[in-house]
């Protein structure tokens, strides 16, 4: 039925857009898994590695704000913040220890919250005398005995890690000792690192990180209540902290997630992406609220992922149309082996018929072998008639030339007749020297009666028709030889446009040179009459070919005539002046070249043959 091939074409698309989709989204699905599990993989090693850092840089200042318990200055400036003689040499030994440890500051804090002693006395914002008894560390030591916090310094507003310890003397609190840390190294060290990480405090806001634009961030949005705390606290010193735009997209296993990041601010000049999809893998800090988050970059996951879908696809859409070749060839077989059975029956019918025309068919083909040897007869009857035609034109151009050749032949004759009379009676008187000259004229009148002859016995010729390459200049200027006696009677002009490299064509020249005497004799028969008649030759080489033109100044062929010019018998001559053979001679003659010859009036009056010929190819002769 004629619903039949589109249905089945509709079935196929489905089945092959179906198995696509499945091939497709199935190898990307477990690419992206396996290139999930193996970026885990490495950001748990990361993990490792940042922690350790982290740890080591924190932990080797972690003994320091208790060793200051140590110090008798320090107990008993604690002791009796009155003693005006401890606090110099207080401020004095935590300005040495602060450039030793290469620490930020530090300081000690008496159990009211006031700054009693501090590293960096000497410079005009000294933490000396102020009130931090609402810092979180200072409370946290008091009443734990150790305090852990990043904040920003209220007074220079320069970020940093506090570790402070509570001071006791017999059991009794004297105060707060502090040191201020500072993790930029640290941080800057990071920025080197394969993938961007982070630290979160408890409230997450992102304290260090490896990308600058990331810090004081958060990660969640802050409820008010947390806000008012970090106001009355001071821990940031009244920082923004805006939304980081972290989305989590989904939770994996082992804690990590899939998480994107935007970046709403001008792109960032890093040595990993910043923004888009990353697997981000958390862990805490021992001894510490802080989490450390390492983000891994999804891209060249997706990437790998995205490629061997295609992979897949392409693999898909082959083993698909491997499949249908499968099937249609087998289909194919089927048929084939149903056509043979039908094959067998007709073969053993025509057998049968074969047998009844076998014999019908020798016959004819007695009669056809009969047939193409008449036909081979006939050809070379035509050809050898062609031949005779040619050469029975060339006969009837010299029979036309006849009464011009023989004046030009009486006139040496009768020069010869009285110079040879002269001579003999020159001799007799002994005249030596008029008798040399004499003899000398008619020498010369014998060459050019010899090349008159000459002329007439080569165009007269029978030509084998072999073609050869020819300058057409030669061609041009033995038909014009040919034909002086009649030019020089009409008193027509020649003007002749052949360039000084004459082109060379493939043809016989003898036959050319027919061809160009008869179109020269139409002319002059065209321009009969006329006082001052004039011919124009012109040749050139044009894509291949060589063109040469030969046009008259005459009134030019009527419309009749150019649809009957090469025809054989059709003339505009009165009957003794011609049959109506020289055109179709000599298209044919063209025609045998491999060439064209065609009539047409030019625009500026008269008529114009011209002949295309193949140009001879010089490249088979240098090869």
């Amino acid at each position: 039925m004629p619903s039949h091939p589109p249905l089945r074409y509709l079935t196929m698309f489905l089945l092959l857009a179906a198995l696509v989709a499945l091939a497709g989204f199935g190898t990307h699905r477990v690419a992206q898994q396996l290139g999930i599990a193996e970026l885990q993989t490495t950001g748990l090693h990361r993990l490792d590695l940042y922690t350790a850092s982290l740890e080591r840089e924190i932990g080797k200042y972690a003994f320091l704000p208790g060793t200051l318990g140590l110090e008798r200055d320090v107990v008993e400036l604690l002791r009796n913040p009155r003693a005006g003689a401890l606090q110099p040499a207080v401020n004095n030994y935590l300005e040495q220890l602060n450039e030793r440890a290469g620490t930020l500051s530090i300081y000690v804090i008496d159990a009211g919250g006031r700054v009693l002693a501090s590293s960096n006395w000497r410079r005009d914002d000294s933490f000396v005398g102020e009130d931090l008894s609402f810092r979180p560390y200072f409370r946290d030591a008091m009443n734990n005995g150790n305090g852990r916090i990043f904040g920003i310094g209220t007074t220079r507003g320069e970020p940093g890690y506090y570790l402070s310890s509570r001071l006791t003397d017999d059991g009794r609190t004297l105060g707060v000792a502090v040191i201020k840390v500072s993790l930029e190294q640290l941080e800057k060290s990071w920025t080197t690192g394969e993938a961007p990480a982070m630290v979160s405090d408890e409230n997450g806001v992102v304290i260090l990180g490896s990308v600058a634009d990331w810090k004081f961030t958060t990660l969640r949005p802050l409820d008010e209540s947390t806000r008012s705390a970090f106001d009355q606290t001071q821990q940031y010193n009244r920082r923004a902290l805006k939304p980081l735009g972290l989305r989590e997209l989904r939770e994996l296993d082992h804690g990590a997630r899939l998480v994107s990041i935007r970046n709403d601010g001008p792109e960032m000049v890093t040595v990993y992406p910043v923004s888009g999809r990353f697997l981000a893998q958390s862990r805490p800090l021992p001894g510490t609220p802080w989490t450390l988050t390492v983000f891994s970059h999804l891209e060249q996951v997706d990437n790998i992922a995205h490629s061997r879908a295609a992979v897949a696809v392409v693999a898909a859409v082959l083993l698909f149309v491997f499949a249908l070749m499968l099937a249609e060839r087998r289909r194919h077989l089927k048929d084939r082996l149903a056509a043979q059975q039908a094959l067998q029956q007709a073969h053993d019918e025509l057998e049968r018929k074969v047998d009844e025309r076998t014999a019908d068919l020798s016959a004819a083909n007695y009669l056809l072998q009969d047939e193409i040897a008449e036909r081979i007869r006939a050809e070379r009857t035509l050809r050898a008639a062609q031949d005779e035609l040619v050469q029975a034109g060339k006969l009837a151009v010299i029979g036309q030339l006849s009464t011009g050749i023989a004046h030009e032949l009486n006139q040496p004759l009768a020069a010869l007749r009285t110079l040879s009379g002269n001579g003999v009676r020159f001799l007799d008187r002994g005249d030596l020297a008029t008798t040399r000259a004499n003899l000398e004229r008619i020498a010369q009148l014998v060459d050019r009666m010899g090349l008159i002859t000459g002329q007439l016995r080569s165009f007269a010729r029978k030509s084998g028709g072999r073609l050869q390459p020819v300058a057409l200049d030669g061609v041009v200027d033995s038909a014009l030889a040919l034909l002086e006696p009649r030019l020089r009677q009409a008193g027509a002009e020649i003007l002749r446009a052949l360039p000084a490299a004459a082109p060379r064509a493939l043809c016989d020249a003898n036959r050319l040179e027919q061809v160009l005497v008869n179109l020269i004799g139409n002319a002059l028969d065209a321009m009969a009459g006329q006082p001052a008649p004039c011919i124009e030759l012109s040749a050139a080489a044009v894509d291949g070919k060589a063109r040469l033109s030969v046009r008259d100044h005459g009134p030019g062929l009527p419309a009749e005539t150019l649809a009957h010019l090469f025809e054989p018998f059709y003339t505009t001559k009165p009957g003794s002046d011609g049959l109506g053979l020289g055109l179709t001679i000599s298209a044919g003659i063209v025609r045998d070249f491999g060439g064209t010859l065609t009539g047409s009036n030019h625009a500026d009056g008269g008529a114009v043959f011209t002949l295309e010929i193949p140009l001879f190819d010089e490249s088979t002769v240098n090869d």
